[in-house]
Order: C-alpha cells, then structure tokens, then sequence
C-alpha cells in the first residue's frame, strides 16, 4: 500500500531572503498583513505553519503611512510603565510625532501568532521612519505588491 508522506520544511533548510518595502501613502492595516504574510513565510512555497519560514523584512519610510478614516485622531495607543496608575496613552497623530516605527511594528506584532514563535518572526521585521536603513550590506530586494 503506498501512502505519501507531508512536507515538512526544517529550520535548517529554510532560504532566508531580505525584502525591501516603501511604506509611503500605503494604510497601515493593508500593508502590514503583507508584511506578516512574509514575516510567517506564507509566501513560500514550502510554507510550514510551525516553522520559521519567513523572509527578513526591511520598511523604509514609516513616517509616510496612511490612514482610513478618523484614525488619526480616533485610535489610541497604550503602554504601561509597571508602576500603579502608569497606564500611558498617545493618539495615533501623537505616536507619528514621537515614534512612527511603532505604528507598523504594533499593527505587524497583532497579525502573528501569540506565540514563541510570533516574537521570533516579529525579530525579523526593520522599520525606519526615513529613507536611510542599517541593512544594506544585505541587500534587501524590492518587494512588489
């Protein structure tokens, strides 16, 4: 009797690319569900949900990123200091003052499991506010939508 056997792809085997992504005038929401789908490898296809099959992902122009709606004004972003009553809080408008990066980052880290493996993917994932990135001796490839 012949039965066929699963692929499954291991760490060791895994092809490591670097992708380069120009977030200027993309929303938020729609890019980083590309972004995630990469970061998880499911635009491999030799695609395992368990492993790390993902690719690197470098994204430039973060500060550029748009928005649908009121969001600007409308959504909020928290953090906790650890202290009682350290509960902070910054609109998004605020957050792409201070710290645009963590607008992509945050939307990216919601779309991946909640995992060990999540926060491993999530490593893989450079955003800069500017046109300049510390990865170009990888020479990351344009990504294309």
């Amino acid at each position: 009797m012949y039965t066929e056997k699963s692929f499954v792809l291991k760490p060791v085997d895994a092809e490591k690319k670097w992708h380069l992504i120009d977030a200027t005038d993309k929303v938020v929401g729609r890019l980083a569900t590309e972004i995630a789908n990469v970061l998880r490898g499911k635009t491999n296809p030799k695609y395992t949900p368990h492993t790390d099959s993902g690719d690197f992902v470098v994204v430039i122009n973060a500060d550029k990123v748009k928005f649908t709606g009121n969001k600007w004004d409308q959504k909020i972003y928290y953090k906790h200091t650890g202290f009682v009553g350290g509960l902070k809080e910054r609109t998004a408008k605020q957050q792409l003052e201070r710290r645009p990066e963590l607008i992509l980052m945050s939307a990216v880290k919601g779309m991946l499991p909640k995992n060990t493996l999540g926060r491993k993917q999530l490593t893989k994932l450079k955003v800069f506010a500017g046109t300049e990135h510390a990865h170009a001796a990888q020479e990351p490839v344009e990504y294309k939508f």
